[in-house]
């Protein structure tokens, strides 16, 4: 008995897999407009009951998708500090914020299911998912454990670092004037001294 249920969870992690790797593509490909329950089922050969049967709706997969942009984006943070350990803290930072900027630009669709899109993922919360946390915590690690209020810190980058992927990606501010725009980030986030 418990050989068939492992083998149905297995099958029913796989088809979940697929769906959410399905929808990505579907999404980066077209756009989220593109994204219907009936396009999707056409792509993954399964009926539209079997994907219900994972996602509620548009919403929880959106939410699941943004979820695995938050561990994508967790490890690309992560990955850009450690590479620069041991420099000054500016290249630390500078390494974060050029890993975010371009992760926001290379996976347009991802990206707006983590921060353009309804969701009900809670930011700041105790209901916070790990990925969101952890992609957070790669923005307070990449400052001096010194830095007074830290966590405010890393909050404003975060939202500093929005602002521009959203302006840059709508053309509002001129791609010639990226450098200068982070080297006044990253000395007004810094501690001085």
């Amino acid at each position: 008995m418990s050989v068939t249920r492992d083998r149905r969870e297995r099958e029913r992690a796989q088809r979940h897999r697929l769906i959410l790797t399905a929808a990505r593509e579907l999404v980066e490909a077209e756009g989220w407009e593109a994204l219907t329950t009936r396009r999707l089922a056409e792509r993954v050969e399964y009926s539209q009951p079997v994907l219900y049967s994972h996602f509620k709706g548009k919403d929880t997969l959106v939410a699941a998708i943004a979820q695995e942009g938050f561990t994508e984006l967790a490890e690309l943070l992560r990955t850009a500090r450690t590479a620069t350990d041991g420099q000054e803290p500016s290249g630390r930072l500078r390494a974060v914020c050029q890993a975010y900027l371009r992760f926001a630009d290379e996976r347009p669709a991802l990206y707006q299911a983590m921060f353009v899109l309804p969701t009900r993922l809670e930011f700041a919360s105790e209901a916070t998912p790990t990925a969101l946390r952890a992609a957070f915590d790669a923005f307070a690690e990449a400052l001096p454990e010194t830095a007074p209020e830290r966590e405010a810190r890393a909050e404003l980058l975060w939202a500093a670092l929005h602002g521009i992927s959203a302006l840059s990606a709508t053309d509002r501010i001129p791609a010639q004037g990226a450098a200068t725009r982070l080297d006044l980030l990253i000395e007004g986030i810094l501690p001085r001294g």
